[in-house]
């Protein structure tokens, strides 16, 4: 394919314009860059001066204050239920073994191997007074459970000191008398 002469002139500038183009491309890039880098130093020195003490101090004041009310109460609860949950668990546990226990000994077995000559027979009527007797000493008894759980985890107001803000606020009055 054969050009021109005038052609190829145009295709020469035209080149030139574009390489020219190019390296001023290239130029703005370069200082792009370097603003970009300027500004990122810049940010860090603000971050480390300006921004860090703030959080830290925002961590202080709000945060860290909470974290320690949060760690006392994880505290009183642990020693509710170590102090009085689990000796009461524990308790109930060694009781109805020990139950089992006097029911495997062998003199209680032998009581079962005892023959009557003849037993009794009694017939019900209905309920009686020892089942009434019973059943309000098993309510009383759930009662009095279901009472010391509640007793164990409910919030002890004595424990908890509030300032009291109206003392605070409130000038101290000084006596007229002299």
């Amino acid at each position: 394919m054969s050009l021109s002469r005038k052609r190829r002139k145009e295709l020469t500038r035209l080149r030139k314009s574009a390489d020219e183009l190019w390296s001023n491309q290239q130029e703005v890039l370069d200082r792009a860059n370097e603003i970009a880098r300027e500004a990122g130093r810049q940010a860090s020195v603000l971050t480390r001066e300006e921004v860090v003490p703030r959080v830290r101090q925002g961590y202080e004041h709000y945060l860290l204050p909470g974290v320690h009310a949060t760690q006392d109460f994880a505290g009183g609860v642990r020693h509710q239920v170590t102090d009085k949950v689990l000796p009461g668990i524990g308790t109930a546990l060694g009781t109805v073994m020990s139950v089992g226990d006097i029911a495997k000994d062998a003199r209680v077995a032998a009581l079962n191997r005892v023959r009557f000559q003849k037993p009794v027979v009694v017939q019900k009527q209905g309920l009686g007074a020892g089942t009434y007797i019973a059943i309000g000493v098993g309510i009383a008894a759930a009662a009095g459970v279901a009472y010391a759980i509640w007793q164990t985890f409910r919030a002890d107001d004595e424990l908890w000191v509030s300032e009291d803000e109206s003392l605070l606020d409130s000038p101290i009055e000084k006596s007229t008398d002299i």
